[in-house]
């Protein structure tokens, strides 16, 4: 017996057998789907009554799927007994007799993801949505405390300096997107001068740590009516390296302005929040990396996302994505670059 999730389809019967194999559940109950599509699947499934999180790759998964979830495996796994917030891994297959592709069992979070919806509570009390908001400063500041080596997530650690390699690589990564025709690189503003101003400007390579990799609002599950956070989600691009481009990416994503993605959804148009200034005095006071180059690691993180999201615009002018979608992306990268070019020339910082 199979599910069709509408992205994907898991097959109950095989399912089950592992689920029981494992110890973890006799009956499997009612299934959800929760999300899917070209990412991954998310289903809800009931396990003996009890609702936990199914996570695979998509119905057609891409070459590197089974390799990312077999990084989140690794992720939630190493996570455990750490005080960050995230979803508590039941248990993960690599095997891919059993679905056909590697999944994992995690916990079902009790929590509201802030880009998608507000409970009555965040709606009405500005200095709930507030609290939440520091929640996730004090929450990235204590992923960068954990200890990649005794967590046993130094596996995830390239070789090479880390932040010496950076301009370099998406340098590269921009220079491969010409390979899709109709592309024009003069259509990306400001890359080569906030390339030279963060080489000039490179801070010594840090202590290595554990970074999610896409930090931001719409990753982040916040409690319903306390302020706190519920869980950090989606860790596909977790990797070891510096700790402080995840506040970067936090800083040149947050929800006010310059703003340069639709980040937050309906939490962050309340208003309310801390501006980026105050996140970053929340993240040192709870033990985070001492971040004095923060309008650097912010540069980098606009530089780095704006070149990611062309890549979707280079795809579309050559048929191969939406074109709507390719262009509000490039619309987004033209925003992050500039946040970023303004950062180099002096115009523009964390700190006003």
């Amino acid at each position: 017996m199979s599910t069709g999730t509408g992205a994907g389809v898991v097959d109950l019967d095989d399912l089950g057998r592992w689920v029981r194999a494992q110890g973890i559940a006799e009956e499997i109950g009612e299934v959800t789907p929760l999300a899917g599509g070209t990412q991954n699947v998310v289903l809800k499934i009931e396990l003996d009554g009890r609702p936990v999180v199914l996570r695979r790759p998509p119905e057609h998964p891409r070459p590197t799927s089974d390799r990312t979830l077999t990084r989140e495996i690794t992720v939630l796994r190493g996570l455990a007994g750490t005080d960050v917030p995230h979803p508590r891994l039941i248990a993960g297959c690599t095997d891919t007799s059993v679905l056909g592709v590697v999944f994992y069992l995690m916990e079902l979070v009790d929590g509201v993801n802030p880009g998608e919806e507000v409970t009555e509570a965040q709606r009405t009390d500005a200095a709930l949505r507030r609290g939440q908001a520091l929640a996730v400063a004090r929450a990235l500041a204590r992923l960068s405390a954990v200890d990649p080596v005794a967590q046993g997530l130094d596996v995830l650690r390239k070789p090479g300096a880390f932040l010496a390699k950076q301009v370099p690589q998406w340098l590269g990564q921009l220079e491969s997107y010409r390979e899709f025709a109709g592309w024009d690189p003069a259509g990306l503003p400001d890359v080569e001068p906030i390339a030279r101003w963060l080489t000039a400007h490179l801070p010594p390579e840090p202590e290595p740590g554990v970074m999610h990799g896409d930090f931001h609002l719409n990753n982040i599950m916040l409690a319903r009516e306390e302020p706190a956070v519920a869980a950090v989600v989606d860790w596909e691009m977790c990797t070891v390296g510096d700790p402080l481009l995840d506040l970067g990416w936090l800083m040149v994503t947050w929800p006010q302005p310059p703003r340069t993605l639709e980040v937050g959804g309906p939490f962050a148009q309340l208003g309310g929040l801390p501006t980026r200034a105050e996140l970053v005095a929340e993240y040192t006071a709870a033990g985070g990396r001492l971040a004095r180059d923060v309008d650097w690691y912010t540069a980098l993180a606009g530089f780095k996302l704006g070149i990611v999201l062309e890549g979707t615009h280079a795809r579309a002018g050559a048929g191969k994505a939406p074109k709507e979608i390719g262009d509000r992306l490039h619309r987004h990268a033209g925003a992050l670059l500039t946040l970023a070019r303004s950062i180099a020339d002096g115009e523009w910082s964390v700190h006003p």
